[in-house]
């Protein structure tokens, strides 16, 4: 079982790049990067919560659960 984070997905449906959302949510570049490309081991809720906010998504948008 996997955890994907569709995050690309989400930005590129907005229109937004990584240093946009990075203004917006107050998340270093780095972090953002390591979430993005699916290498982060844990998320915040309070850090989901502005990211969704920034992109006008919800969780499900962004995270999904692949059975393997």
């Amino acid at each position: 079982m996997a955890i994907v984070v569709n995050l690309d997905v989400m930005m590129a449906k907005r229109k937004m790049s990584l240093n946009e959302l990075s203004e917006k949510v107050n998340i270093t570049l780095a972090n953002l990067s390591i979430l993005k490309t699916g290498k982060a081991k844990a998320i915040r809720f309070s850090t989901l919560e502005a990211i969704c906010e920034a992109l006008y998504c919800q969780p499900g948008d962004i995270l999904e659960y692949i059975d393997e």
